[in-house]
């Protein structure tokens, strides 16, 4: 595989989420995060990909034929490391100090996460030299696979900004919840994707489009928190 190849990969990957966190970051203007910590998050959500995929690998190993355990522990899996990414990329440092500011980590991870397994799935018809094919993949995964990511992790992210002045018990409790019910949505859409063709891929759209509105409605009410 050639170096141009895998800068292409690079390329299709990697631009389409940066446009979207330039989007998302837009959002924070006003009180925008330390460059340094944004950068270092996403690296992470990066760095995530490359422990997700071998424990989703031995999980088809140890599961073959089982597709429905595999979807969930697959969700589970994902889910999970972009949370431990936007953890340790700057949420438990000084710098998280609004409750918009959980948004804004849990998203930057996700589409760092966004950013590797797009290029890696750019990677297969790139190097099959099917150009075309390449370009469709890029552009269903942008407004998809995207989506998904940045939807399921600001899940995560808009219960912790909810729940960020309240005790550490309370926000452990919304925390759980908002884990489970981010693999739940990303479960839901593999399985439309997966297991119901077109119409199924119609309905997964939809439902990303309408998680990133209701997630935009959470990004303003986090900005407007205030400590009681």
């Amino acid at each position: 595989m050639s170096i141009e190849i895998i800068f292409w990969a690079f390329f299709g990957g990697i631009v389409p989420a940066l446009l979207w966190l330039d989007f998302w970051l837009h959002e924070d203007r006003k009180h925008p995060e330390p460059r340094n910590l944004v950068a270092r998050t996403f690296l992470l959500g990066m760095l995530a990909v490359l422990f997700v995929l071998p424990l989703q690998k031995g999980t088809d190993v140890m599961m073959p034929g089982l597709i429905m355990p595999a979807i969930i522990i697959w969700a589970i899996l994902e889910e999970l490391f972009k949370f431990i990414a936007g953890w340790l990329g700057g949420m438990r440092t000084n710098e998280n100090d609004e409750p918009v500011d959980q948004i804004v980590y849990m998203i930057t991870a996700a589409l760092g996460f966004v950013a590797l397994e797009n290029t890696l799935f750019i990677l297969g018809p790139l190097a099959d030299a099917d150009i075309a094919g390449s370009v469709i993949t890029g552009n269903l995964r942008f407004i998809g696979a995207s989506l998904l990511h940045i939807v399921s992790s600001g899940i995560i992210g808009s219960a912790m900004a909810f729940s960020f002045y309240k005790s550490r018990k309370v926000r452990v409790v919304y925390i759980r919840r908002a884990i489970v019910a981010a693999v739940i949505f990303h479960v839901l859409f593999n399985v439309l994707i997966l297991k119901f063709g077109g119409t199924g891929t119609i309905l997964a759209f939809s439902a990303v489009w309408v998680g990133a509105i209701g997630l935009l409605w959470a990004f303003e009410r986090a900005k407007k928190i205030a400590p009681r």
